[in-house]
C-alpha cells in the first residue's frame, strides 16, 4: 500500500513538474517581446489594478512606456496575450486569411450576440460577411440619412432647451440615445423613443447587459456560470437578455409577417431591393430597414434561421450606436475645446447650408472634408475600439519570436495611433494630419479605428455619415465650449473607450437664421 503510494506521489510530482517546465518555458519564450516583469506562475495578474478607472490608465501607461517597442507581452497566469503596437507588425497579421478567429476573450458576448458577424470565425464567418455586404451599399445608406436627420432634430429639441451660454451640459447620455434611436430604425425599423423616454424598460436592458459583459471579463471569479449568477449580476443579466432577446424576435415576426403579406417570399430580395430603389419599399413609405435584408435571406441558398437573424441584429444594435455615439462625443470634445479648429468647421457648415434650414444631404456629407478630419482625428487620439483579438491559428513569428499557435494576440489601435514617430506630438489634436497631402506618404495600417484586412468593421461608412449629420446638426446651430481639460476626460475601457465623466460643454446658439 506505502508503495503504491508513493507511486502515485510519484507521478503526480513529475506530472506536475513537467506542466510547471512547460508553462515556464512558454513564459520564457514570450518574455522576450518585453513588457512588465513577469513571475512565475503568476505572470502579470499580479500587478494589474481592478478598478475601471485605475486599469484603464495603466493599459495606457503600459503602451507608453513600452512605445518604443512594436510588441509586447502580458501574462495572465499561464496564458499569454501579445499585444501588438506597430503598422508593421499588425499588417501581416490583419491581412492574413487565416489568423481571422476571433480570440476566446470574445466569449463573454456570446449569451447577448450569439455567433453574429462580430464573434463568428471560420466558415460561418465568410459565409455571413459575403451575405450581409449588400445591406451596406451605398444606395441604402442613401436612404439611412435621412432616419440621421430626423433623430438629430430630436437631439436638437433637447439641446436648444439648454443652451443659454452659461450652463454646463453633459452630452455623452444624450448623443449616445440618439444614436440607440437611430440604429434600432435602420436595424429593425422600429422606433424605440429612446430620447424621449430614456427609462424605457428596453434602453436600460441594452445600457445594462453592456456593463454586466464587461464585469464578468474583468472579473475571473465570475467567469464560471454558477458563481455569475450567485454572487454576481447574473439573474439580473438574464431578466435583460431575455427583453432584449424578446423585442428583437417580436420586431422580426411582425416584419416578416408584413413582407409576407406583400410579396411572393422567394422573390422577396429582388422585389424589396426594386421598391427601395423606387422609394415605395413594402408599398407604402418605410424604409427599407437592416432586418428586411436578413428576412430576404430567410429563403435564399445561404438560408438563415430566426436564431441566425436574431444573432445579426442584436449584434448590429451593440455595435452600431455604442460606437458612434462615443466617437461623435470625442469629437464634440475636440472640436468644442480647440476654438481655431472650430470656426473652420463652422465655416466649412455655413458654406455648405448658408443660411438654409434644409436636413443634410449625402452629396452635403460628402464636402465635409474639415469634419470629417476632425472625427478622423479624434479616433486617433481615442479610438472607440481601442484593441481587438484574435486568436492564432497556427505557430506564427511576431517581433523575431515563434509565438504558438492558439495564442491570444491583441491588435491596440491606441497604441498604433499615438506612436511618436508616425504621428508627432501625438496627443495634440490636430485634424490637419488627415488632409490628403499629409497622409499619403503614411503607412496604410497606421489608422486602424475600424480594424483593417478581412475583419473591418462592416458598417465603418455608416457610423462617419452618422457622426457627420450628427456633429453637423450640432454645429450648424451652436458655439460649444468643451469645459474639461483632457486630464479630467477619465477615459475609460469598457467594451468601448468612454469618457469616464461624460462630455460637458456650454452651448451658445450661433444665431436664429441658422437653426434647423
Amino acid at each position: 500500500m506505502v508503495a503504491v503510494s508513493l507511486l502515485l506521489t510519484g507521478v503526480f510530482v513529475s506530472l506536475f513538474t513537467f506542466l510547471l517546465y512547460r508553462l515556464e518555458k512558454i513564459r520564457r519564450n514570450v518574455d522576450r517581446l518585453g513588457g512588465p516583469r513577469s513571475l512565475p506562475i503568476l505572470g502579470n495578474v499580479h500587478q494589474l489594478k481592478r478598478s475601471p478607472k485605475d486599469f484603464t490608465e495603466q493599459f495606457l501607461s503600459l503602451f507608453e512606456e513600452f512605445s518604443y517597442q512594436p510588441v509586447l507581452r502580458l501574462l495572465f497566469g499561464w496564458h499569454p496575450m501579445i499585444f501588438v503596437c506597430s503598422p508593421e507588425e499588425a499588417e501581416p497579421l490583419l491581412n492574413s486569411s487565416k489568423h481571422m478567429d476571433k480570440s476566446s476573450d470574445y466569449r463573454f458576448m456570446y449569451p447577448w450576440l450569439g455567433t453574429g458577424l462580430l464573434t463568428s470565425t471560420g466558415e460561418k464567418w465568410k459565409s455571413r460577411r459575403k451575405l450581409l455586404t449588400p445591406s451596406f451599399h451605398f444606395k441604402i445608406l442613401h436612404d439611412f440619412v435621412g432616419v440621421f436627420n430626423e433623430q438629430a432634430k430630436i437631439l436638437l429639441e433637447k439641446m436648444l432647451l439648454q443652451a443659454d451660454g452659461k450652463t454646463t451640459v453633459n452630452m455623452l447620455d444624450d448623443i449616445t440615445l440618439c444614436a440607440l434611436d437611430i440604429i434600432c430604425e435602420t436595424a429593425m425599423g422600429r422606433s424605440v423613443n429612446a430620447q424621449r423616454d430614456s427609462n424605457s424598460e428596453y434602453v436600460q436592458a441594452v445600457c445594462k447587459v453592456a456593463e454586466y459583459t464587461i464585469l464578468r471579463a474583468r472579473s475571473p471569479w465570475l467567469w464560471p456560470e454558477i458563481l455569475f449568477s450567485l454572487i454576481g449580476p447574473g439573474k439580473d443579466y438574464k431578466r435583460c437578455l431575455s427583453i432584449l432577446h424578446g423585442f428583437t424576435e417580436e420586431v422580426i415576426q411582425e416584419r416578416q409577417a408584413e413582407i409576407l403579406k406583400k410579396c411572393d417570399f422567394e422573390n422577396t430580395r429582388p422585389e424589396l431591393l426594386e421598391e427601395r430603389e423606387n422609394g415605395t419599399t413594402l408599398g407604402c413609405k418605410k424604409r427599407l430597414a437592416f432586418l428586411d435584408m436578413l428576412l430576404c435571406a430567410t429563403a435564399g441558398p445561404q438560408k438563415m434561421t430566426y436564431q441566425d437573424i436574431r444573432e445579426e441584429v442584436d449584434t448590429f444594435m451593440f455595435e452600431g450606436h455604442d460606437t458612434t455615439a462615443t466617437a461623435a462625443s470625442w469629437a464634440l470634445h475636440f472640436i468644442g475645446a480647440d476654438p481655431d479648429v472650430q470656426r473652420k468647421v463652422h465655416d466649412e457648415m455655413d458654406k455648405i447650408f448658408g443660411d438654409s434650414d434644409r436636413d443634410a444631404t449625402m452629396d452635403d456629407l460628402k464636402e465635409m472634408k474639415y469634419l470629417e478630419c476632425c472625427i478622423k482625428e479624434s479616433l486617433r487620439i481615442f479610438p472607440s475600439v481601442a484593441l481587438f483579438g484574435r486568436s492564432l491559428t497556427e505557430d506564427t513569428l511576431i517581433g523575431g519570436v515563434n509565438i504558438q499557435k492558439d495564442t491570444t494576440v491583441v491588435i491596440v489601435p491606441i497604441a498604433i495611433h499615438r506612436n511618436k514617430n508616425i504621428y508627432p506630438d501625438p496627443m495634440k489634436f490636430d485634424p490637419d494630419r488627415f488632409l490628403p497631402e499629409n497622409s499619403v506618404s503614411r503607412h496604410p495600417f497606421a489608422f486602424i479605428p475600424f480594424s483593417a484586412g478581412g475583419r473591418n468593421c462592416i458598417g465603418q461608412k455608416f457610423a462617419i455619415l452618422e457622426e457627420k449629420v450628427l456633429l453637423t446638426t450640432i454645429f450648424r446651430n451652436f458655439s460649444v465650449k468643451s469645459m474639461q481639460k483632457r486630464e479630467e476626460l477619465c477615459p475609460i475601457l469598457e467594451l468601448m473607450l468612454k469618457p469616464g465623466k461624460g462630455i460637458e460643454v456650454i452651448l451658445t446658439k450661433r444665431s436664429t437664421e441658422s437653426v434647423i
